[in-house]
């Protein structure tokens, strides 16, 4: 039996201490944002996300989405889960009130998406790639459209859809072949054919609106000559009302490993000659546009890995408690006990925890980093703050993506035979979240970002502030909690002793760099990880001595924190070693020695 629960007690405690909770009233904008609204917002979510939504997660994975004749067709328990997050208000939690938002903190927004991730996946990418769509526009798009398009996408009754690959570009946006022309009224006719769309096809809103990238004639080879267009799938008309449908169509639909119900489609834009395009922003724009969607959808797919070992952990948990197999290990008898005795299970169950802890105070640092960019009035206190954001961003994408794969398995494994069976609904967890550090950008690609260019922006700036924050909080642990400070240190010389190596190595080792890009995300994301949590047993230690909160969860917070503190960030302080080897072990073997000889 599936099972998940809204973890409100943790949730609360990371926008605390992570997220900046308590300041969010005081903010410019952010008015509104006061306790009692604020905890209003979040037991609402959670019994959204409990009893409305998490009960279609294994129906969706069992029916899936269905093509017939160019239109999908969702599971059936969809339509009315989906009426429910639209009269709830929900999709409208951060956009601006000017376009029919409740203009609260992203921070709120991204502990609801949490919520809804975690009861159901395939369901949550809807929102998600509406909500990054809805950014995209309201950053580059002319008045006209922001008001022919937003208010309907912000109230949830219209979607939106990202459309960048195809089938001979892949992840190499450049390559992109799909043609956009200028048409006498100031419209452009878009042809060509895209691949990987999630929810480019469906039957719960009334409308999808695509944001294409396309080429204009005569632009720039590579990603310099590509713009941006919006597509609706019906037209929309001077007074908002929908008119003709447009000439795009869902040729096919994937059938996948996972996110069965999330119809993952193959569009084909202009077949009749007639699709009609609007321009967002300048021409030759377009990438450069693209990528505020592509930022949000990142953070939002790392908040997947989080959402999913959440889930994962808790469904283990229960089976754990429940499943009586073998005697204690220093009992004398023979008597079997539930397997969360044994320690094996034990440091599984931790391992998912503490990771699934550190992921998500990672992303709610990341996005209360933007949070502060969005309100601040000085100019340097906002630099400061998008400069934190767009370095942590690669780390939330890919090092959380990857923990929920981890956490996944791990959910099976604690299942023993029982998770490699369908019914125990624990495989759903696995194939659901294997794809999300594939999509959004490879985690190796994200890993080359990190590398590449957040490493270096403004002179390396931004990390070496993050460095700096984090030896003042070890120099100043006392008491029980100076036990973190040995391996707090290691983990956090580790870090900048790789830092330092890459930014060294310079054009002329640009290889032995990109060979050490994913170990050293995994090491920036597991030094900070544990830094974060350090931080947070702190507040915990503080809260129980002040006889402030819940004890039973408190405590937890610091075992947590000194279980991955103690077991799992000294084996990743050595990945500092592959980052010094650079490229010489990778590059050694010619491509065609890895084929094996027949």
């Amino acid at each position: 039996m599936s099972y998940y629960r809204a973890p409100l007690e943790e949730i609360n405690f990371a926008l605390e201490t992570m997220a900046g909770k308590s300041q969010w009233a005081s903010m410019p904008g952010f008015d509104e944002a006061g306790e009692d609204l604020v905890q209003a917002v979040l037991e609402e979510a959670g019994k959204l996300a409990n009893d409305v939504i998490a009960p279609t997660n294994q129906i969706g994975d069992a029916e899936g989405a269905v093509l017939t004749a160019g239109e999908v067709k969702t599971p059936d328990a969809f339509k009315p889960m989906h009426a429910a997050f639209v009269e709830g208000g929900w999709p409208t939690l951060s956009a601006h009130p000017d376009l029919g938002g409740q203009g609260l903190p992203a921070s709120l927004e991204i502990a609801v998406t949490e919520m809804v991730t975690s009861a159901n996946m395939a369901y949550s990418l809807q929102p998600l790639l509406t909500s990054g769509a809805i950014a995209a526009i309201n950053a580059h798009a002319d008045d006209d459209l922001r008001m022919r398009y937003l208010p309907k996408m912000i109230s949830g009754e219209w979607s939106g859809a990202m459309n960048l690959t195809e089938p001979s570009a892949g992840s190499d946006v450049g390559a992109l072949r799909a043609k956009a022309e200028k048409r006498a009224d100031g419209t452009y006719k878009i042809t060509g054919q895209k691949i990987y769309i999630t929810w480019g096809e469906h039957d719960l809103c009334e409308n999808i609106i695509h944001l294409v990238l396309a080429r204009l004639p005569g632009a720039p080879a590579g990603t310099k000559g590509i713009s941006m267009f919006i597509v609706p799938k019906f037209l929309v008309n001077e007074d908002g009302s929908l008119g003709g449908r447009n000439d795009v169509k869902c040729t096919s639909i994937e059938h996948k490993l996972g996110i069965h119900a999330s119809p993952t489609c193959v569009m084909a834009f202009g077949e009749e000659g007639n699709c009609i395009g609007y321009l967002v922003g300048e021409e030759n724009a377009g990438m450069r546009n693209m990528f505020t969607m592509m930022n949000h959808a990142r953070i939002g797919v790392g908040l997947q890995g989080v959402s999913i070992a959440e889930r994962a952990y808790q469904h283990a948990v229960l089976f754990a408690q429940d499943r009586v197999q073998s005697a204690a290990i220093s009992s004398k008898t023979n008597e079997p006990v539930a397997i969360i005795e044994h320690p094996d299970v034990r440091r599984m169950l931790l391992t998912m925890r503490a990771t699934a802890e550190a992921a998500r105070a990672i992303i709610y640092r990341n996005v209360w980093a933007s949070d502060r960019a969005h309100a601040a009035i000085d100019s340097e206190e906002r630099a400061n703050a998008l400069g934190e954001a767009d370095l942590l961003t690669p780390i939330s994408k890919a090092y959380s993506t990857d923990i929920g794969v981890e956490a996944a398995s791990l959910a099976i494994q604690v299942h023993g035979g029982m998770g490699f069976v369908e019914e125990t609904g624990v495989a759903q967890y696995y194939r659901d979240i294997r794809i999300a550090p594939i999509y959004e950008g490879t985690n190796g690609i994200q890993a080359l970002d990190l590398v590449g260019r957040k490493l270096n922006m403004d002179g390396g700036k931004h990390w070496r502030a993050l460095i700096a924050e984090m030896r003042d909080f070890t120099t100043n642990l006392s008491g029980k909690m100076a036990v973190f400070q040995q391996a707090l240190n290691e983990g956090v010389d580790a870090l900048e002793k790789a830092a330092n190596t890459l930014q060294e190595n310079g054009f002329d080792r640009v290889v032995d760099t990109a060979a050490a890009a994913t170990p050293y995300l995994r090491l920036f994301g597991t030094v900070v990880g544990g830094y974060l949590l350090a931080q947070q047993a702190v507040e915990a230690e503080h809260r129980l001595s002040s006889d402030i909160g819940n004890p039973r969860f408190l405590n937890g917070k610091i075992t947590t924190a000194k279980f991955f503190i103690e077991q799992l960030l000294p084996p990743a302080t050595a990945l500092l070693s592959p980052v010094k080897a650079g490229a010489a072990s990778i590059a050694a073997m010619s491509a065609e020695d890895f084929s094996r000889e027949l």
